[in-house]
């Protein structure tokens, strides 16, 4: 059943992204897990707390998180389907639709490439401060390109390869519960130390629903760049993250670049390994490219989806 529930949604979401009519009508469904996390942290992550009772609040505020997504996923994907059998599957979609941001993605990648191909790099910057989470203020041309493919890369796994995987195994509720963790992973899952404790729950589950969809992502962008599997394979465990290296290593050996690096995030420098062995002066062509790859690789994506279909 998932799997034309999953390609309709591709299509939607290629063809549509989330319209911005929409999202200020009626917002976006992962708006209510941040405001259950959020709601959750204010009343359950205080300092007078110890270590062990934070973090077992931060597991509780999780599984409130996957009881919401995935028991309304479950609920309302059983209701279509019983309601109108064989067309059923269409709702589903519509539905998971917005789970997916294969447009959204593209487009906000690309302006920061239009920007710097104009040569307004402080709209540059502004541009690439929507999609990533490092200080972009003092970035240069080239340091604000490198931001850009990360985020691509990277992205292209949380936002589009690692929601369909958890939509095709396991449908409505897979995806929206991927979504609550992966929200709650961006929310509190940090190692400073007013998070370490709250959000550890959130950060290893977001791990674990990743290892899949990340390794699964850093071939296709291999295949769809035509090379990068010796960078993947060499680079892939020097990001901090035990996923995020593996899209972001894939991308910099398909290009021929050098991605991550020292970075700072808020006002501190972090001495960050190198990805790759290329150039670190990336441009607005190197980021053309880069969503060159993102395209080809989301159509290996539907691709998949329609293999998975027909085998069905």
């Amino acid at each position: 059943m998932a799997e034309p529930v999953a390609l309709a949604a591709l299509a939607l979401d290629a063809a549509l992204g989330w319209p911005d009519a929409l999202y200020r009508r009626v917002g976006h469904p992962v708006g209510l897990f941040a405001h259950i996390i959020t709601g959750c942290e204010a009343r359950w992550n205080r300092a007078r707390y110890g270590f062990a009772k934070r973090r077992a609040l931060g597991v509780l505020t999780l599984l409130i998180l996957l009881l919401v997504a995935g028991g309304l996923g479950f609920g309302i994907q059983h209701m279509l389907l019983a309601a109108f059998g064989g067309w059923g599957w269409i709702g589903v979609a519509i539905l998971a639709w917005p789970a997916l941001a294969q447009r959204s993605l593209f487009d906000h990648v690309r302006a920061v490439g239009d920007r710097i191909d104009a040569g307004d790099l402080p709209a540059a910057r502004d541009a690439v401060a929507r999609i990533v989470g490092r200080d972009t203020a003092a970035l240069d041309e080239a340091g604000v390109a490198r931001a850009a493919i990360e985020s691509l890369a990277e992205s292209l796994c949380d936002g589009v390869a690692a929601p369909l995987f958890w939509l095709l195994l396991l449908g409505l509720p897979g995806v929206w519960a991927y979504k609550a963790v992966n929200t709650a992973d961006s929310l509190i899952g940090h190692r400073e130390e007013r998070w370490r404790a709250f959000g550890w729950a959130a950060a290893r589950t977001d791990d674990l629903a990743n290892w899949i969809p990340a390794r699964v992502t850093g071939a296709l962008i291999c295949i769809a760049g035509g090379g990068g599997w010796r960078i993947l394979r060499r680079d892939a465990r020097k990001h901090a993250s035990p996923n995020a290296g593996w899209p972001e290593a894939a991308m910099a050996g398909a290009l021929g670049l050098r991605l991550a690096g020292p970075i700072a995030y808020d006002g501190v420098m972090h001495d960050k390994p190198w990805i790759g062995d290329g150039t670190s002066d990336a441009d607005g062509s190197d980021i053309g490219r880069a969503l060159a790859v993102y395209r080809r690789a989301c159509l290996l994506l539907w691709l998949i989806a329609g293999g998975a279909a027909w085998l069905r």
